[in-house]
């Protein structure tokens, strides 16, 4: 059973950037999956904020994010990122770091599955911005 761990978060203020990281916490090899980042805020439900194939090359954002935030995959280190710039309040949320086995696409496109698709977790980082 993969488990993926994420670090990384923090409190920020807005205008500000982090980049959170996540790995397998037994060093199991991650090359095989499409990686995403999920987001949820209290209240809300959780949500698809981007994702990268397994080979690096395609990769999806939530239209919220875009223009600020990339996500990247280092296969030396086995690890994914999401590298968040200029942050606003409404980014505020726990961010968590997610492994697909089977993925779709959209005419080549990299979509971007609800969570129940994917199938291994980590625990969640917090990320507050205050304004």
């Amino acid at each position: 059973q993969l488990q993926l761990v994420e670090s990384g978060g923090g409190l920020v203020q807005s205008g500000g950037s982090l980049t959170l990281s996540c790995t397998a916490v037994d060093g199991s090899a991650l090359d095989s999956y499409v990686l995403g980042w999920f987001r949820q805020a209290p209240g809300k439900e959780r949500e698809g904020v981007s994702c990268i194939s397994s080979s690096g090359l395609r990769d999806y954002y939530v239209d919220s994010v875009k223009g600020r935030f990339t996500i990247s995959r280092d296969r030396t280190k086995n690890s994914v990122y999401l590298h968040m710039n200029s942050l606003k309040p409404e980014d505020t949320a726990v961010y968590y770091c997610a492994a697909d086995t089977t993925h779709s696409y959209n005419n080549g496109d990299l979509v971007m599955e609800p969570a129940h698709d994917y199938d291994f977790w980590g625990q969640g980082t917090q990320v507050t911005v205050s304004s």
